[in-house]
């Protein structure tokens, strides 16, 4: 192990791919755990997508593509922005990658020189910092906590920034908040970084359909910014594609360049089927994405009620997305049959293994006063975890 690469020892393993693991591994010996650690919608893909992916099978649609994705494609892609988004692209601004992950990836390693600072608000995705770790740069977390609804103030973001301050990276819907960033918010965010012109910034829009105020703004809108916004969406969430691998993003011709010679020395073009589904999927009017949305809105309701029962646990309302992030600092310092609850890591491996209910621990998202778990699983599947946390976490004094 000594001769591996440095860069193994500053990278840290997804804790929801390891909680996710773990859970796994028990269901495997028989134990019937609930595992609320993945963002994965529970819904099949539809129907009209799948025949797409078929079609493209039988009319033997299976060799390579451009890089960034076949051209039509990447014309549908920039069709869905104008539609959904307000925002206007060439073909030749659009590259198609193996997920959301990888559009972000190759983006921050177009954008980032070692020690070049990247602006985080926390909480955040677990994987911006490991992505900003993979490029050598710095990450500097500017703080929001619950009473704000977990979103930072242009004044925080202004007090952030140094000469080395080359890239901000964020997302609304949030992961793992839920919060939404409301038009006023990015017009005050954008102001602050209308006087940085060497600072760019990515906006992670995975969740855009999966919104439950009625509204989804990007940032990529205001003119002072929008040709230093690279703007990141997919289809895993709100089409339930997680399988399928492919993500997009819409940038300046530079920057969709830079993707697109790195993305072609890593992984070339994503799956030509993948792309063939994708096409119908970016296409579709966004009311079919509706039926999903409103059923997780219903369960994240069903959650929210079921969590005023249990002591101590404090969450916002989450406003799109599919998690809660409750404040659970009244456990800590608690202990049962020997085990201390020292941090949110610890109550975690305690709901697993006194009930059988996997969550992620906050420290993943920068914050291991907060646990996280998903309401995307069926109602009577998250009833039952929660009748589950509720029985385990009475028993810590």
């Amino acid at each position: 192990m000594q001769n591996l690469s440095a860069r193994l020892a500053r990278l840290s393993e997804s804790q929801t791919i390891a909680m996710a693991r773990r859970s796994r591994e028990l269901k495997a010996q028989g134990i019937d755990v609930i595992n609320l650690s993945l963002g994965e919608p529970d819904f099949p893909t539809p129907q009209v997508i799948k025949d797409a992916a078929k079609k493209a099978i039988d009319d033997d649609f299976s060799h390579y593509t451009h890089v960034s994705g076949y051209l039509e494609l990447r014309q549908a892609i920039t069709k869905k922005f104008e539609r959904d988004n307000n925002l206007h692209f060439d073909a030749d601004q659009i590259v198609v990658s193996t997920g959301a992950k990888q559009s972000i990836a190759n983006a921050v390693l177009s954008i980032i020189n070692p020690g070049d600072e990247v602006l985080i608000p926390s909480p955040y995705w677990v994987s911006y910092l490991d992505i900003v770790k993979l490029a050598e740069g710095k990450a500097v977390f500017v703080e929001a906590g619950i009473e704000n609804d977990f979103k930072v103030t242009a004044s925080q973001l202004k007090s952030a920034i140094t000469p080395r301050t080359k890239l901000m990276i964020f997302s609304s819907p949030c992961n793992p908040t839920g919060s939404v960033y409301s038009m006023e918010e990015l017009e005050e965010i954008a102001a602050v970084f209308a006087e940085c012109p060497n600072v760019y910034i990515i906006s992670d829009e995975i969740y855009e359909h999966i919104n439950f105020i009625g509204a989804h703004h990007s940032i990529g809108t205001i003119p002072t910014i929008k040709d230093r916004v690279i703007t990141v969406n997919g289809l895993s969430k709100a089409f339930a594609m997680t399988g399928w691998r492919v993500g997009y993003m819409g940038a300046s011709k530079e920057i969709a360049k830079a993707c697109d010679k790195i993305q072609g020395q890593i992984t070339s073009a994503t799956c030509s089927i993948a792309q063939k589904a994708a096409y119908t999927a970016v296409l579709l009017d966004p009311s079919e994405t509706y039926s999903m949305r409103d059923i997780f809105h219903k369960r994240r309701d069903t959650v929210l009620n079921l969590l005023k029962d249990i002591p101590g646990l404090k969450t916002n309302v989450p406003d799109g997305a599919f998690y809660v992030f409750p404040d659970i600092t009244y456990y800590i310092g608690k202990s049962y049959e020997g085990t201390l609850i020292k941090n949110a890591t610890d109550l975690c491996f305690y709901l697993l293994d006194k009930a059988l209910v996997a969550l992620v621990p906050g420290a993943a998202f920068g914050n291991d006063n907060y646990i996280r778990f998903t309401y995307a699983a069926a109602e009577e599947v998250l009833v039952e975890a929660l009748k589950r946390m509720k029985e385990a976490l009475s028993h810590l004094k």
